[in-house]
This record gives C-alpha cells, sequence and structure tokens, in this order.
C-alpha cells in the first residue's frame, strides 16, 4: 500500500470563527499488511504501515497551530512521522435469530528514530442483533483509549452520523480515550423499505483535555452528549442507504443520510 490523502482537519480543527480558515491533514502512507482467517468465524491482519502527517491551510502551507492557539502536531514541526505495528481481530457469526461482529484493534508507534511518535492505541467495536417477531434489535458500542505521544487529529472524534446522531461530525468532543452506545429497533415497512428508531450515547470519558492542544476544550465541545430519533432504511446493491432524523440533548435537530452500516 501506498497512498497520498488529504482530508478536511474539521473532525478535531474545524471551527465556526469566520477568521479561521479551513485545515486540511495530508497524510503520505506506505505499508503492508497481511490478513487470513485463522480460526472458524476469526479472522486477523497483521500489518506494519509508516505515515508522514501535517496540517496545511487553505493555500497549501504547513501549519503547526490553528486559530485557537491549539497544536496541530505532537512533535512541534510541520509534520510528525509514524511507524505503526497493526494487529486486527475479526470474529462475526450468524444464525437464525441473531449475528454478532467484534472487532479488536491494536497498533503501536515504534519509535525507530528519535523523532518518531511513540504510541499504543486499542480500539474494539462490537454488534449484536436479534430477531424478534417482525422486528430486529440491533445494539452496538465501541471505544477506544491512546497512551502516548500522539498527533492531535488522530484523536477519537464523537459525534456524528456514525457516532452520535443529532450531532454534527465530531461535535460532541474529542478525546485520548472514547466510548459510543448505540440501540437501534426496525421493521420492515414494505418491499425494500424499513423504519427504526434508535438512541445514542457518546463521551470522551473526561479526556478531551488530555489531547495535545486540547482542541475540544478550545471550541467548548461537551464531551459527552445523547441523541435520538428516527429514519428509513432502503436496501441497495451498495448497502443500506440510512436517511435519519436526530434530536439531541441540546434540542437541536439535524438530518443524517448515510451508506452501508455503522461503523
Amino acid at each position: 500500500m501506498v497512498q497520498n490523502s488529504r482530508t478536511p482537519g474539521t473532525l478535531i480543527h474545524g471551527g465556526e470563527h469566520p477568521d479561521h480558515s479551513p485545515i486540511t491533514i495530508g497524510r503520505v502512507t506506505a505499508g503492508i499488511e497481511y490478513s487470513r482467517p485463522f480460526r472458524p468465524k476469526w479472522s486477523g491482519t497483521l500489518g506494519l504501515i509508516f505515515q508522514h502527517a501535517g496540517a496545511r491551510d487553505d493555500k497549501g502551507n504547513p501549519m503547526i497551530r490553528d486559530f485557537y492557539n491549539s497544536q496541530l502536531t505532537a512533535s512541534g514541526n510541520p509534520y510528525d512521522d509514524t511507524l505503526l505495528a497493526k494487529l486486527e481481530s475479526v470474529y462475526t457469526d450468524s444464525g437464525d435469530q441473531s449475528s454478532t461482529m467484534f472487532v479488536f484493534n491494536v497498533e503501536q508507534g515504534l519509535p525507530i528514530l528519535p523523532e518518531w511518535l511513540s504510541f499504543n492505541r486499542v480500539t474494539a467495536r462490537l454488534r449484536q442483533s436479534y430477531e424478534i417477531g417482525p422486528a430486529r434489535l440491533l445494539l452496538s458500542a465501541s471505544g477506544g483509549h491512546v497512551e502516548g505521544n500522539f498527533s492531535p487529529h488522530e484523536a477519537f472524534a464523537i459525534g456524528g452520523t456514525n457516532s452520535v446522531r443529532g450531532y454534527e461530525e465530531g461535535a460532541v468532543g474529542s478525546g485520548r480515550s472514547y466510548a459510543v452506545g448505540s440501540g437501534e429497533v426496525s421493521c420492515r415497512l414494505f418491499g425494500p423499505l424499513e423504519g427504526v428508531v434508535f438512541g445514542d450515547y457518546g463521551s470522551d470519558l473526561g479526556s478531551g483535555p488530555t489531547v495535545p492542544g486540547d482542541p475540544a476544550g478550545a471550541r467548548g465541545k461537551p464531551g459527552s452528549g445523547y441523541g435520538y430519533g428516527v429514519g428509513i432504511r432502503v436496501d441497495s446493491p451498495l448497502g443500506p442507504l440510512r436517511l435519519e432524523y436526530a434530536f439531541n440533548d441540546k434540542q437541536a435537530r439535524r438530518f443524517h443520510f448515510g451508506v452501508g452500516h455503522r461503523n
């Protein structure tokens, strides 16, 4: 794998101030991964990946601090370099009345050179569904923690279509740790159309201020929040098409559109 990518930095470093110019995170990555099943219902992936990443303004110039004076790299240089060793394990099981998916991921930054970042990141995701008569109950949970010196834009962003609905992307918080839980009940309406009711909750577990530069605190993000709402889903060759209308605990409301299953 060799990749050169540019992604918006708004999840962590966005802002509504008129003088806050858009931030883009540039990444050059190269690595190798090896995947295979290692026992029934289990598969695993091993990888070694090098990443050269930094922030740029709307003119393409490197940045080390944003409008709120939050640092944009862990090293204080225009770019952070990281060599990551990766281990991922996936469990899937499906029966007549229920299905389960569990994903566990560990990444370790290897400081082969003194300026390379050293940290350990652990994440886990669990999704469990049950058929209850004509309805389906889906429960999901995810969480993670980073220990060590990591880039601020690699913090866990909470809020949005695949996190806590009713909030904008990343608007609940960004932390060194996080936990998100969700419950949904769906029922077939007619043909490929399903109706769904849902509720989500997410928190940075009080870890927002420990992210380098405290970008969430500078933007007044609450650190925790919940949302609930209703939606419709349509089966398609790309996976379910999701249109949802959600309220959050701040009495705000939003439409969300997604393709495929939630992460």
